[in-house]
């Protein structure tokens, strides 16, 4: 794969991300069932199923792809996950102006910019125990991980948030749902750590594919 991530790439990513949480939608739910209100899963995958709905004939930059994806992601995914998800996406796609594909560094600055979004709208921070646990971590593997290209910083920051995500099992939650039954929310998987670090397995796995 050359340098450049295309838009087509990323449209390949979000169509992988949906089949991702298709597949794990009882897990993500399950989780959720735990320490939430057992709805993540399926309403993760109903989102993602009107998001992909709309990405045939494919959006012309990468732009409009994340307008798109953000867009109907707060429209079809109840919850606090819609508004989350689809700031994450919303706060990318000014991030990625060019429409000639962004190298390693430039989707990394636009990863950070929908995760900072993501921050500022939820409130919450490394250690309270949800998706910013995954995400914050991932992002800073990227950008060590960077000088190797798109595919190489895509694995790392996967692997990142596999861990953040792993490590959210003993937290007790101090956000969302979850921090209503404060020391009960220990012991269990953070779901929203769970469906951030499909996310970015679905780009490393879609970039590795494009090389």
């Amino acid at each position: 794969m050359s340098a450049a991530v295309s838009t087509d790439d990323l449209v390949a990513w979000i169509r992988a991300f949906r089949e991702a949480v298709t597949d794990h939608k009882d897990e993500l739910t399950r989780l959720d069932s735990e320490i939430g209100d057992a709805d993540h899963g399926s309403n993760m995958a109903r989102g993602l199923d009107a998001v992909v709905a709309k990405l045939d004939p494919a959006p012309a930059s990468p732009a409009e792809l994340f307008k798109t994806v953000g867009m109907t992601l707060v429209s079809t995914v109840g919850g606090a996950s819609g508004p989350l998800y689809g700031t994450l996406f919303l706060r990318m796609g000014p991030a990625l102006s060019s429409p000639d594909g962004a190298d390693a560094a430039a989707l990394g600055a636009a990863l950070r910019a929908g995760v900072e979004g993501v921050i500022a709208r939820g409130k919450a921070e490394p250690g309270d125990k949800t998706m910013i646990d995954a995400l914050s971590p991932a992002i800073d593997a990227w950008d060590a991980a960077a000088d190797g290209g798109p595919a190489a910083a895509a694995r790392a920051a996967a692997e990142a948030a596999a861990r953040g995500r792993d490590a959210t099992e003993p937290l007790v939650a101090r956000k969302g749902r979850a921090s209503y039954l404060g020391e009960r929310s220990a012991g269990h998987i953070d779901p929203g750590a769970a469906s951030s670090t499909l996310l970015l397995e679905a780009l490393a796995d879609t970039l590795a594919a494009a090389e």
